[in-house]
């Protein structure tokens, strides 16, 4: 069966983007210090071995590469115009959104807007992914997620770094959601935590 699961580095008090986030400059000021662990370089200085000398970055991008859809918020698709297309291995890409799409997504076949709401974006990526999990991206798109109750999982990558300000990934949300843990892996660099959706 299907799990919609919610892929996200953050930092320790709860930003997934920096300040002045915005198209010219996407994830905003020191966005690249919550992805340095998966083996990207600010600088690409050095190499992906040197940087990700932990294996978890290889790793989660293989566990992203095994999903069968993605469904991710308006903002995080147009920064990255749509990932040109193809996010990965040619899935689709669902885009809840309020407003139909921008003339840039004519341009990509697998990029679908849905505009009757989170629930439905979700259901439609699931049916898309054959199966396998849909992987989710995005602030906005989270806190929609978790109170629409589409939500399953969350794969957090917590970065031992404290931001100060920028995008928070869960700002307000209407009621407590609990969570439980299932998988934790620990390393220098970042923790990795794994949460089931419960209520």
């Amino acid at each position: 069966m299907s799990n919609s699961v919610l892929y996200m580095s953050m930092s320790l008090d709860g930003y997934i983007a920096g300040p002045n986030d915005r198209p010219s400059n996407p994830g905003g000021d020191g966005f690249m210090r919550l992805h340095e662990w998966y083996g990207f370089a600010a600088d690409a200085g050095p190499t992906f071995e040197t940087n990700d000398s932990w294996g978890m970055g290889q790793h989660f991008l293989d566990e992203i590469k095994e999903t069968g859809a993605v469904l991710s918020g308006r903002n995080t698709v147009e920064q990255v115009d749509h990932w040109g297309g193809d996010h990965h291995d040619g899935v689709p890409i669902f885009v809840p959104s309020h407003r139909p799409p921008g003339p840039s997504a004519s341009k990509y076949p697998l990029v679908t807007y849905v505009t009757d709401g989170i629930a439905s974006a979700m259901a439609q990526a699931k049916a898309a992914a054959g199966g396998r999990n849909v992987l989710v991206h995005g602030a906005y798109t989270a806190q929609s997620a978790l109170e629409a109750g589409v939500l399953d999982e969350l794969q957090i990558h917590q970065v031992p770094v404290i931001f100060g300000e920028g995008r928070r990934l869960f700002d307000v949300l209407p009621t407590r959601v609990e969570l439980e843990i299932v998988q934790v892996i620990d390393t220098p660099p970042v923790t990795h935590i794994r949460y089931r959706v419960i209520s």
